[in-house]
């Protein structure tokens, strides 16, 4: 199962580049002594304002925050709860493009449907997706059973 839209990153608009070098602007403030794996995240608001994020690991890793999670919290926290995308750097794994974790993904689907656009520090490429491509299933708030809607055996 394919999720979104590889493309180059010279076709993507002048917003969404920005938003991209911003998220790899802040994966330079990644603290990540354990595993080296940087990412950055840039969360674009409703507003057209930005909060950044980076992974901070910890020697006990269960309470390790993802750059993704980062920039939701600093937005939350200050009062912004509806967002237009966000942009996710971090190296590529295996040679793919490192999609955000369950619990990430999980979090950004909280707060609705949109765009994700996570590219590798190169540049060349970005996967255009959105959080419920990311997240098919999401789990809400007042749900009695997911798969309700679904066309999957329960």
């Amino acid at each position: 199962m394919s999720v979104g839209s590889l493309i180059d990153f010279d076709q993507l608009d002048e917003e969404v580049q920005k938003l991209i070098r911003e998220s790899a602007s802040a994966r330079s403030f990644s603290y990540s002594p354990y595993s080296k794996f940087k990412v950055g995240s840039a969360l674009l608001c409703e507003d057209g304002s930005v909060r950044t994020g980076c992974n901070v690991e910890n020697a006990s890793f269960s309470v390790t925050i993802c750059a993704e999670r980062c920039a939701l919290i600093k937005a939350v926290s200050e009062g912004r709860q509806r967002f237009r995308s966000i942009g996710i750097v971090a190296d590529r794994i295996d040679g793919r493009l490192t999609t955000p974790c369950g619990v990430c993904r999980q979090m950004l689907s909280e707060f609705g449907d949109f765009a994700v656009y996570i590219a590798s520090p190169d540049m060349r490429q970005a996967l255009v997706t959105t959080t419920h491509e990311l997240l098919p299933h999401v789990f809400r708030k007042g749900s009695k059973n997911n798969f309700e809607s679904s066309s999957m055996p329960v």
